[in-house]
């Protein structure tokens, strides 16, 4: 063992950072690319949206460049008048962060400590796990519905939710629609849970897929909020806006809530370029419409080809569908890299459940989706084949 070794500063981290279990992001396209030698990748992997960014965010984009030598707006102040005028709230009750990600982090950095818990379902978000272990708090994972579920399979079991809570939880997570699953709550659950749970615990409902959906019935949070004064609303500009690499992401909550996660929320935590291209965004209709379109098209797509070969699905009304197939997810992954159609395996904490064999494929163009049904088809095939041949 080297000095090095001996001195590790590693070995000083707190025990709850050094069992975390990192996140694993896939494969760049441009490596799938060199290590295959594919010209033309298609990545289906992180819920992008397929058209691209919103081109009123572009234009603003491309009008603040020559800004770049000044700090951003630490308060966020026009993309926050700018949200509140979009959806009927007031300035002090958003929070702005670098992607959801990051409010949902401070949620946790605000509310969870050693000794309290936090209560989410089964197949979640991967974040609230590792937001919840890394405050040192415990994380409570509720069992899914079953496969079989003749209501929602593999969705959140919100009366079961409601019966983990305990005298030690702070902050119960929820997706609507959920991710990586696609499934969702309807309103009538959603307020049955928010009804039962105590007012001094607080409810983040993460919407990052709600603009996707086009039923008037859908629960709105931002509507919900005024009711429930412990409900915090996070949403995305990385999904159908078509920002994700410039990460930025809001909270609409009580002020009371928004003013503590403030306390904890880094001063420069959204850069310039995302808060006036977030700002142009929220008010491309055009875009947003057509965006809608594309993927309502595009699940239908999926949903008849998965029809058509016997291929079990789970319900979704996000911009992807996860597909569960007779193979392990990881087979099935590498034989659709081999073509360059890169999509994301269901493993870990997600695989448990009846979901090891699922993948989770974002739904692109029309010409996008034939591609991945392809690939997908001949991979199955070889999978078949090569298992034949070994028995």
């Amino acid at each position: 063992m080297d000095r090095e070794e001996r001195l590790s500063a590693s070995k000083r981290a707190r025990a709850c950072v050094q069992a975390i279990s990192p996140y694993v992001p896939g494969k760049p396209a441009e490596e799938v690319a060199r290590e295959y030698g594919i010209s033309d990748v298609l990545k289906l992997a992180s819920n992008e949206n397929p058209l691209g960014p919103s081109p009123r965010a572009v234009e603003a984009l491309r009008d603040s460049l020559a800004e770049l030598h000044v700090y951003p707006d630490g308060s966020g102040y026009r993309l926050k008048r700018a949200i509140a005028e979009h959806y009927g709230v007031h300035p002090g009750q958003i929070t702005l962060g670098n992607g959801s990600n990051d409010v949902l982090e401070l949620v946790a950095r605000a509310y969870l400590e050693p000794g309290v818990n936090a209560v989410f379902s089964e197949h979640a978000f991967a974040v609230y796990a590792l937001a919840t272990q890394a405050a040192g708090a415990d994380a409570k994972v509720v069992p899914a519905r079953p496969a079989d579920d003749p209501v929602m399979p593999f969705g959140a079991d919100c009366a079961a939710m409601s019966e983990a809570i305990d005298e030690r939880t702070r902050v119960v997570f929820l997706a609507n629609p959920n991710n990586p699953t696609g499934t969702w709550v309807e309103a009538a659950e959603l307020r049955e849970l928010l009804d039962a749970v105590p007012e001094d615990v607080i409810v983040v409902l993460d919407e990052a897929y709600t603009e996707y959906v086009e039923d008037p019935s859908f629960p709105d949070g931002v509507e919900l909020f005024a009711h429930y004064p412990n409900l915090v609303v996070t949403r995305t500009f990385s999904k159908i806006f078509g920002l994700a690499a410039l990460r930025v992401g809001f909270a609409v909550s009580a002020q009371t809530i928004a003013s503590l996660l403030d306390r904890v929320r880094h001063p420069f935590n959204v850069n310039a370029l995302a808060l006036r291209a977030a700002e142009a965004a929220l008010e491309d209709a055009a875009f947003i419409t057509e965006s809608r379109t594309v993927n309502r098209e595009g699940l239908e797509q999926w949903q008849a080809a998965a029809h058509e070969r016997g291929w079990q699905t789970v319900p979704s009304r996000a911009n992807f569908i996860t597909v569960r197939t007779s193979f392990g997810a990881g087979r099935v992954f590498e034989q659709m890299l081999r073509e360059g159609v890169i999509v994301r395996p269901l493993g870990g904490q997600e695989a448990r459940g009846g979901l090891s064999t699922a993948l989770r494929i974002t739904i692109g163009t029309r010409e996008q989706n034939e591609r991945a049904i392809a690939s997908l088809e001949r991979a199955l095939d070889r999978l078949r084949a090569e298992d034949e041949r070994d028995d």
